[in-house]
């Protein structure tokens, strides 16, 4: 058999040659932690500056701008450069009696939202007009208490993960994770979850990039035992934890550097404490910093960069117990195991361990 004109030995259903991918099942043990962000459903949204300025302002409840306006991220903020956007949010189900007392945001979505919600087919949409779409209040609850979260864009070239303050509210273009630990950003950031993650996604768009969806990519993946989402990470029992987090720590910190050289930039504090810090570069180098993004680090691929993630690479390996890996193993004996591993973990006599939550 030949496919994509190559020879091989089987073409499976889903027009791929080794492993039959679509036999992988969700995993207990993976739930509750990926999820596809808030949706807005209109202009919910404005530039950082104007609200800066509204959380100076009073309210006749007495209380602050800051409980409804929170900074904003959406998958281009990942892959390119942050754009300063910031969203008003009205919560989960705040009745509109008490949203109208937060006065500037409230008239901002009663001019630009309410009058696209009333034409909206849904009759919850036009009903609570002055609300999110879709908040998604599972995801809410998983990432409260978090210091941070762990993100990646729902289509892009590359598949990215970055961290990001629970501050920020995420986009349905982004797929958020409950996680706060640099174990798990390494592992979704290793060869083997990009690998799975390519097989079992779909595919979107003119430049048919890859789509990234929890239900399937996420959720069926097997991570290595003892680091599963649904254990804590003071709870892990796998030798190479602490290995793989440090891997993936300076894997984040060389990327952050090269995206935000302190040559180049400033940290400015927002106006009020609690939110993450601006960077704002230093006369002179807009131009230099508007090139420093994750897809164009991704795109040149320089050799520390490679060499970072072929060291977290082998650090995942490890934990998986494939004391024989090397970067010339082929992807689809990766595959094969990472199925076997699966299919063995969604059983009939599988049973989740641990406790959920980061």
């Amino acid at each position: 058999s030949r496919l994509d004109g190559v020879a091989c030995g089987t073409i499976n259903p889903d027009l791929t040659s080794g492993s039959q991918m679509t036999q992988a099942k969700r995993l207990a043990e993976n739930a509750n932690c990926g999820f596809v962000a808030t949706v807005k459903a209109g202009k919910f949204d404005l530039p950082g500056n104007d609200a800066r300025a509204w959380l100076r302002l009073p309210n006749p409840n007495g209380r602050s701008n800051t409980d409804v306006l929170r900074p904003w991220a959406n998958g281009m903020d990942t892959t390119r450069r942050p754009s300063d956007t910031w969203i008003i949010d009205f919560g989960v189900d705040m009745p509109e009696e008490q949203a109208m007392l937060y006065e500037a945001p409230f008239e901002y979505v009663r001019t630009n939202v309410k009058p696209v919600r009333d034409q909206n087919n849904r009759s919850s949409y036009r009903k609570y007009w002055w609300l999110l779409a879709e908040p998604i209040p599972r995801m809410r609850a998983a990432l409260k208490g978090l210091p941070r979260f762990i993100a990646t864009p729902t289509v892009a070239k590359h598949r990215l993960f970055v961290w990001m303050d629970t501050g920020i509210l995420p986009d349905h273009q982004l797929i958020a994770f409950a996680r706060s630990d640099d174990a798990t950003f390494g592992i979704l950031h290793s060869r083997f979850h990009e690998l799975w993650s390519l097989r079992l996604c779909t595919w979107l768009g003119v430049g048919n990039d890859p789509r990234y969806t929890p239900t399937t990519t996420f959720e069926t993946f097997p991570f290595p035992d003892g680091l599963t989402p649904n254990l804590k990470p003071d709870a892990y029992t796998n030798p190479h934890a602490d290995a793989i987090a440090a891997d993936a720590a300076k894997l984040n910190q060389l990327r952050e550097t090269w995206l935000n050289p302190p040559e180049w930039v400033d940290r400015v504090p927002e106006v009020v404490p609690g939110y993450p810090d601006r960077i704002v570069a230093r006369p002179g180098h807009e131009a230099d910093l508007k090139k420093r993004t994750l897809t164009n680090l991704y795109n040149e691929r320089p050799t520390w960069l490679v060499n970072a993630h072929l060291m977290l690479d082998a650090a995942v390996a490890r934990a998986y117990g494939w004391d024989d890996y090397t970067p010339a193993m082929a992807d689809d004996e990766i595959l094969r195991r990472l199925l076997a591993l699966n299919l063995a973990r969604s059983g009939p006599t599988a049973q989740p361990k641990g406790k959920a939550n980061a």
